[in-house]
Parts: C-alpha cells; sequence; structure tokens
C-alpha cells in the first residue's frame, strides 16, 4: 500500500516573502549544490535534490527538497505551482523507492508540520517501510 501523508495549516507566507536561498538554512546548500556540502545526492533537476536521511527510520529514508527555499509545508499555497511542485516531489521519491527498494510492499510519504518539523525548509520525507527498530 503507497501512502501519502501531507500536513498543512496555520497561514501560508507569501511566495515573495521568502529568500530563494537561507544562509542559516542547512538543506539551502544541499539544494544547491555546494561543493563544501558532504551530500551525496541521489536525484537532481532544475527544482528538487534527493538523498539519504542522516537519521533514517525505515528500510529506505529518503528527502526530497525543493530548490527554492520554503520554509515549512506551512508556506505552500494553493496555486498551480505548488501543486505542480508537491506532485513532482512525491513522483520523485516513488520512483527512487521503485528503484532503490523494489520489493518493499508499503511506502509512505510526508512532510512535518510545524513545530515538529527539524529543518525550517520544505522536505518530503519518503521512506519504504518495514521502519526501523
Amino acid at each position: 500500500m503507497k501512502k501519502l501523508f501531507c500536513f498543512r495549516g496555520g497561514t501560508a507566507a507569501r511566495r515573495s516573502e521568502m529568500a530563494p536561498m537561507a544562509d542559516w538554512c542547512v538543506f539551502c546548500p544541499i539544494a544547491r549544490r555546494d561543493p563544501a556540502s558532504s551530500t551525496v545526492l541521489l536525484y537532481s533537476d532544475d527544482r528538487v535534490v534527493a538523498f539519504q536521511d542522516i537519521n533514517p527510520s525505515a528500510f529506505r529514508h529518503y528527502l526530497v527538497i525543493p530548490i527554492e527555499h520554503i520554509p515549512t509545508v506551512n508556506n505552500l499555497q494553493r496555486t498551480t505551482e505548488d501543486h505542480q511542485l508537491v506532485s513532482h516531489m512525491v513522483a520523485v521519491g516513488r520512483d527512487l523507492l521503485n528503484r532503490d527498494a523494489p520489493n518493499s510492499e508499503e511506502h509512505r510519504f510526508g512532510f512535518h508540520e510545524p513545530p515538529f518539523n527539524s529543518v525550517d525548509h520544505l522536505h518530503l520525507h519518503c521512506l519504504a517501510l518495514p521502519f526501523m527498530p
């Protein structure tokens, strides 16, 4: 069974109020492919990058993040642009899990909603079960 969880709430900030990259954000150097970053990218295009979670909670646990610095899921808006971005993030995650965990019968996809997020840069968790103990 494949599931997508997209937790959302609160008021969304206007996209124009957000910086394209944030110097203080730990994911922005990864997103801009900074040579100083030691993160190995599993996927990269002009909209997103994907890499392994540093604290995996499942057999496969990847993060897909947008290149653009979007702080949290609460900053997404009901626009075609944001819908296409999230759909692309899910498709990238699904493709990676299908490639790297073809025998996994269950995938989970989800965003953390503040205050339960650890990094203020939108990131989709993509998990191929089973969960790790």
